[in-house]
């Protein structure tokens, strides 16, 4: 009679990945151990090619699909690599479980073959990290991590994996767990009813009321509720650069992005005095950043501020708010309840000349740029580009950016038909992340398009991801913005110094010759004409492509920023 073979620690830790519902692990196939009994078990593999793109891949995921995403690394370098894109996922909330392999337990502090203090590694990046002594306690750690990640504000959660742990019989767990923890938000809070009703009552009385939400309302899955009460209370509406797609900016009190696109030709140049004349500000899941307060200049001193948001340090870390801490979904349900017992006679008699005001300032903004976004000649106007994408834009569709002014694009030029999902790495907008944000997007919607805008700046750092993308078959339509510079270093610099450095200008590549060598179709464009049906025919092909525009150097985004040289211009 043959003995039945001994589960390892690596073999459990794949079965506790099944019962939180893990199908994907991003990795490049170590630690060994765990990838191979994973893979075992049914969870697919995506193999990045660089741990930094790998990290952003899972982050992406977790974005789209409402899943902890996991990722897994080598100790030593490799690990350093998960730095960055974990501290992207601590800023932006989003829920990562990485798995480390470390050095074998008798080996730690020896000098051994790359080891480093991780612990120390990875505790400014991720909300939790713990390395695993004992097999008896991987079912508590690995369900810990889990936890961690998905609960309060999500973030990352890092687990340190000894070689030789992993190889060690697993041992019976003490006390069974059977949950499912790879869900987010794992729990959901709400302020006191007395709370809500105050802040009802407040709507209700004010002249001038408005919501600002940010990403947590994407993060809550809180874009239903948030657009119910939009609807119902009759409240204008604007979001952050996360917070885009929170809400249909084609409903008629839906004013768009503010934050600080405020230059010439943008929509925030009309809409300002919409936030500056507020007398109720209603923060719903967002850090009042400085991108995202243009500042800390747009709220007026003078308004009462009402902020909604799971994290509590967040709560008047910049703005002394009435505190609403709590999931974001579950505290707009409750706070409509509580609308419903208050006269909304003032909010609904002013809805009229809102949304009069509302669409002026959408009319405003076509004919400021309606001659770059019309453009018929080249070097190709980014805002051009943009017009051409946005009849295909789709509920079902995603739309990611780089950093840097690919956000900047794309949050401000699309206009969102429904709520939809639109991704950018606004936590720390590390350039690069664009193309890696998008494979792990299409990871978690395999049948809805996913488009991804990058410069070329940012696309020089995850180009090698083209072969991921081909490989795992995971097609992304990427559009290269092509200028030959790193455009905003070379503009703020201009700005604040009078001149920029050699480092902003670029050698021409041709990124066509490299997509196809990765085994993507790929096509440059340099005639606008050509653009609208190559668009279609892309997203209508449902491969892969890389459409290289070439992009006029000289424009950028219109940020507060540049107002005054603008103005000169």
């Amino acid at each position: 009679m043959t003995k039945p073979a001994t589960e390892t620690v690596a073999e459990r830790i794949a079965r506790i990945l099944c019962r939180h519902q893990v199908e994907v692990i991003f990795a490049q196939s170590l630690p060994s151990a765990v990838i191979l009994a994973a893979e075992a078990a049914g969870i697919r593999q995506i193999a990045y090619r660089q741990e930094n793109m790998g990290g952003a891949m899972a982050d992406g995921y977790a974005r789209v699909s409402g899943k902890v995403a996991v990722v897994a690394a080598q100790n030593g370098p490799a690990a350093t690599l998960l730095v960055p894109p974990l501290a992207e996922a601590l800023k932006a909330s989003v829920p990562i479980v990485a798995l480390v392999q470390d050095v074998e337990s008798d080996q730690t502090d020896r000098n051994a073959f790359q080891d480093l203090d991780q612990i120390t590694l990875f505790q400014s990046c991720a909300k939790w990290v713990r390395r695993v002594h004992t097999p008896q306690r991987i079912d508590d750690y690995m369900d810990a991590a889990f936890t961690v990640a998905a609960s309060g504000r999500p973030g990352p959660a890092v687990l340190l994996l000894p070689a030789d742990l992993l190889r060690a019989p697993a041992q019976p767990a003490v006390l069974p767990r059977t949950s499912c923890l790879g869900r987010f938000p794992l729990d959901r809070t709400r302020p006191p009813e007395e709370a809500l009703d105050a802040v009802a009552r407040r709507i209700a009385s004010a002249q001038a009321p408005i919501i600002v939400a940010g990403g947590g309302v994407h993060g809550s899955g809180a874009a239903q509720e948030l657009m119910a009460l939009q609807h119902e209370a009759s409240l204008p509406v604007i979001t952050t650069n996360m917070g885009k797609g929170a809400v249909d900016e084609f409903h008629p009190l839906s004013a768009g992005v503010l934050g600080s696109l405020t230059g010439p030709r943008s929509l925030g140049r009309h809409s300002l005095p919409l936030m500056e004349e507020a007398d109720l500000v209603i923060l719903v899941g967002t850090r009042t950043n400085q991108n995202g307060t243009d500042n800390w200049r747009q709220i007026p001193a003078s308004a009462t501020v009402v902020h909604v948001d799971v994290d509590p340090t967040e709560v008047g870390r910049n703005y002394e708010a009435i505190r609403l801490v709590g999931d974001a979904a579950e505290t707009l349900s409750t706070l409509r309840k509580a609308l419903g017992g208050v006269d909304l006679t003032r909010r609904h008699n002013q809805r009229a000349r809102l949304e009069e005001r509302i669409a002026g300032f959408w009319t405003a903004f076509e004919r400021d740029r309606l001659d770059v976004a019309t453009a018929a000649s080249g070097p190709i106007r980014p805002e051009r580009v943009m017009a051409d994408l946005q009849p295909l834009l789709s509920p079902d569709m995603t739309i990611v950016a780089d950093a840097s002014y690919s956000s900047m694009w794309v949050i401000g030029q699309l206009r969102a038909p429904a709520i939809m999902r639109f991704i950018t790495p606004r936590g720390l907008a590390g350039l690069g992340w664009g193309v890696p944000l998008a494979i792990g997007a299409k990871a978690a919607r395999p049948q809805s398009s996913v488009v991804a805008l990058v410069g070329d700046g940012g696309f020089a750092h995850s180009w090698a991801e083209l072969e991921t993308m081909v490989r795992m078959q995971l097609p992304v339509i990427i559009i290269v913005l092509n200028n030959g510079i790193l455009g905003f270093q070379r503009d703020a610099e201009t700005v604040k110094f009078g001149s920029y450095t050699t480092a902003c200008h670029f050698a021409d590549v041709d990124h066509v010759q490299i997509a196809k060598a990765c085994g993507c179709p790929a096509v440059r464009v340099e005639d606008p004409r050509d653009l609208a049906d190559l668009l279609t025919k892309s997203l209508d092909a449902k491969g892969p492509m890389l459409i290289e525009v070439m992009t006029d150097p000289q424009a950028h985004p219109p940020l507060s920023l540049f107002a005054s040289m603008d103005a000169a211009a």
